[in-house]
């Protein structure tokens, strides 16, 4: 851990230095390498104004807090860092597992010995919404990325599926008979 500290209007006693360091030690269990922070100290008015800038494998972390007390004004950034880092921890970790399980489900898929076939192997829950089939063609040119919507038809009251044509352009519909 590499501190900084820069003096602007304040100056630093080895007792606030000291707190700092204390203070940032409680940023290091969420790191497994060496991190960098800079902390700017400087008065704003009857304020003392501690910016705390916290860089990691090319993330940065940034808290900025004035406070009468110069060490109410360091405990209230180290409070937004913490959280800062928690919320791109866990952010991460969710990306990780969710990799982690589709590159499970991927692998059982196409192995050769589990090999499932004539099987529903993916179920996908929605709302349906009722709408008409001119909205419902409106809201899939909204979505490239899906090739059918299902919905309510309003004139009908009855279950419709709209679907996009092999050509990219046109639609199809599909509708319960009677």
């Amino acid at each position: 851990m590499n501190i900084t500290i820069t003096e602007k209007d304040i100056k630093a006693t080895e007792s606030i230095k000291e707190y700092i360091e204390k203070k940032v030690e409680r940023l290091a269990k969420y790191f497994t390498e060496d991190f960098d922070v800079n902390v700017t100290m400087k008065a704003e008015g009857k304020d003392q104004v501690a910016e705390m800038q916290l860089t990691y494998e090319g993330a940065s972390f940034r808290a900025i807090t004035g406070h009468t007390d110069l060490y109410a004004s360091i405990d209230k950034d180290i409070d937004i860092l913490e959280g800062q880092i928690r919320k791109m921890k866990t952010k991460k970790d969710k990306q990780n597992m969710t990799e982690s399980i589709r590159l499970k489900e991927e692998t059982q898929l196409y192995a050769g010995e589990h090999e499932v076939q004539d099987e529903i192997v993916k179920t996908l829950y929605y709302e349906i919404k009722p709408i008409s089939p001119e909205d419902a063609k409106l809201k899939l040119e909204e979505r490239p990325q899906d090739r059918f919507l299902t919905f309510i038809n309003v004139e009908t009251g009855k279950v419709n599926v709209i679907y996009r044509l092999k050509d990219n352009k046109n639609f199809g519909l599909v509708e319960p008979e009677a």
